[in-house]
């Protein structure tokens, strides 16, 4: 389940409001146990996905993560939005068996972007969850796009380079 927020004011007004929300909704608050050490060598899907979208994720706790940044300014009330901060492409890959991942996470859109990209990961059997916006007055105007996908490491990665070489990145 995916819930996002936005607040604008005193950071610790903000903070209190989110924090009381999370409790509510009966969000662990407590600091997650720290998983164990990275091994220096990273296994070889996280090597072969890394290899294949021809960029470096940062594996933590069996997960690899991308945080992509959109090469150009998005603002938001005319307040320029930082970058990975809630508009950046979020992947996550996690192995499910030898040679087998399973990938998750939700593409940033513009118009534009999003049936190219649609087509590129329908070519590639990865799954669309949801397809929406989280903005009113962010500029350029974006959709979220989140999708699902779990097979052989080498396809699931080259499915989201494909979706990946259709979106606008630094």
């Amino acid at each position: 389940m995916y819930m996002h927020y936005l607040g604008h004011g005193a950071a610790a007004q903000i903070a209190g409001s989110l924090r009381a929300a999370l409790a509510t909704s009966k969000t662990p608050l407590e600091k997650p146990v720290p998983p164990a050490p990275e091994p220096t060598t990273p296994p070889e899907w996280v090597k072969i996905a890394n290899d294949t979208i021809g960029r470096q994720g940062t594996p933590r706790g069996g997960v690899l993560s991308f945080g992509l940044a959109r090469s150009q300014e998005i603002t938001e009330n005319g307040m320029t939005l930082a970058s990975p901060q809630g508009v950046a492409e979020s992947i996550n890959f996690q192995e499910t068996g030898a040679g087998k991942v399973a990938t998750t996470g939700d593409f940033v859109l513009t118009a534009e972007e999003v049936n190219p990209v649609i087509s590129a990961l329908e070519e590639h059997h990865i799954s669309i969850t949801a397809l929406h916006s989280h903005m009113l007055t962010e500029q350029p105007r974006l959709f979220f796009m989140h999708f699902w996908a779990a097979g052989n490491t080498d396809s699931v990665a080259a499915g989201i380079k494909a979706a990946l070489s259709d979106i606008a990145l630094k």
